[in-house]
């Protein structure tokens, strides 16, 4: 919703970026895994994590910076760094390439409204689709719709991602409903994040 430079605690931000010059930044299956394992290093002591979709190309967060954040830690965005550096290190060093693997810094948008940030949640789960990455959000294996409606035990926020949307059902209801409208809604939020 709103476009800021930088992270204050207790809010929820999305916040995405891309690959340098629309380069992939995930080249096989083990840089989707490894990413979300550098989410949970570098990320969890700062923000609770709620949904994410990572495309070849770019990637999708929905994050809540914690209310309490570690005396060690001055700067609430250099955990952020800290976890896009070593993943570029470790596509780099895997694939001799040097240089930026993202474009510059990342994006992150402020979101401070209820429906907006549902909207958020299914607009990360429907990116796929918009991209042409698939037909069917549902069986994309790099995106957190799975993981939300399933039992496992997760670094997402899974139970209070499901009290958004009041229980499971409407939470997969919302989505397949947007899924069918998803045009409408992927230029509604694009309207408001740019």
């Amino acid at each position: 919703m709103q476009k800021i430079d930088f992270l204050e605690s207790s809010f929820y931000y999305h916040i995405f970026n891309r690959g340098n010059n629309g380069e992939n930044i995930f080249i096989e299956d083990r840089n989707y895994r490894y990413f979300i394992e550098l989410l949970s290093k570098h990320i969890s002591s700062v923000a609770d994590i709620y949904c994410y979709c990572l495309l070849k190309n770019h990637f999708h967060l929905l994050v809540r910076i914690k209310e309490q954040i570690p005396e060690n830690i001055k700067n609430i965005s250099q955990p952020f760094s800290n976890f896009f550096n070593a993943d570029s290190k470790s596509i780099n060093k895997a694939y001799n390439r040097t240089g930026s693997l993202f474009d510059e810094r990342f994006e992150r948008r402020r979101i401070t409204d209820e429906q907006y940030l549902k909207q958020v949640v299914v607009y990360i789960h429907l990116n796929p689709v918009k991209h042409d990455f698939t037909e069917n959000f549902k069986k994309f294996s790099n995106s957190s719709y799975q993981t939300i409606i399933s039992d496992k035990l997760t670094i997402l926020k899974n139970d209070e991602v499901i009290n958004w949307f009041d229980d499971i059902n409407n939470f997969i209801y919302c989505h397949r409903e947007r899924f069918i409208r998803y045009e409408n809604i992927i230029e509604e939020i694009e309207r408001s994040d740019y």
